[in-house]
């Protein structure tokens, strides 16, 4: 792919090492001088030192030409002018970050997929890993529904029976589904069928519609999550 990158700092530079790594064509555009030569040292790219809210800017980046573009700056006013102008010249896909999240909505009107503030991710995932520390990994879906992954306790109401016998008991079904097992850390994930029989220390994704409740992770035996 031909990723033109706009930004060069805390979130532009991880970007920049992975979409390199991934032998993607990259050209980064960074006004800020030390930032730009920093990258060009580091990155096999073509770093642009110039201000990306410039049409012609955006051109000696080859953004009329790019598959991408993913604008990283911490200015969420830079970021809708730089998506407008990608816009103008056709970029097919055009991603931004969005630090305040008042203006997802503006971001969202001019049609630019959106990335929420990493910095204020990285918190929710902080308190989440102390509020609710069996909880492995989560995906919030509106404003209370939430995909998760947790591991299944020995002493689980749920360990041992089938979907079907834990439906049956009220343990799932309405608001909860088992998505995906993974079980021994090897193989592929087990998509669960009614027979399918939940085991301790199964790594389970779920979803739940009123999100990682303590009510819900008590079903996969986790009561330390209603301290």
């Amino acid at each position: 792919m031909y990723i033109v990158i706009v930004g060069a700092g805390d979130i532009g530079s991880p970007l920049l090492e992975i979409a390199t790594a991934g032998g993607n064509e990259v050209v980064v555009i960074e006004r800020n001088e030390e930032r730009a030569e920093r990258a060009s040292r580091q990155y096999d790219c073509l770093v642009i030192n110039d201000d990306a809210t410039s049409k012609d800017t955006l051109e000696d980046a080859g953004a009329d030409r790019a598959d991408a573009l993913i604008s990283t700056t911490d200015q969420d006013a830079t970021n809708i002018m730089v998506c407008l102008l990608a816009q103008e010249l056709e970029v097919p896909d055009i991603v931004s970050v969005v630090h305040n999240p008042e203006h997802m909505n503006v971001f969202r009107q001019i049609g630019v997929n959106t990335m929420q503030n990493p910095q204020r991710l990285i918190a929710e995932y902080l308190y989440r890993a102390v509020k609710r520390p069996s909880i492995v990994d989560f995906m919030r879906i509106g404003d209370e529904a939430e995909v998760f992954e947790i591991t299944v306790t020995p002493g689980a109401p749920i360990a041992g029976k089938t979907l079907q016998e834990a439906n049956e008991e009220g343990l799932i079904g309405g608001q909860t589904l088992i998505v995906a097992i993974e079980r021994n850390g090897d193989g592929d994930p087990i998509t669960p069928r009614g027979d399918t029989r939940i085991e301790a220390d199964d790594l389970l994704t779920v979803y739940s519609g009123e999100g990682a409740t303590p009510e819900v992770t008590d079903i996969f035996g986790h009561s330390e999550d209603h301290s």
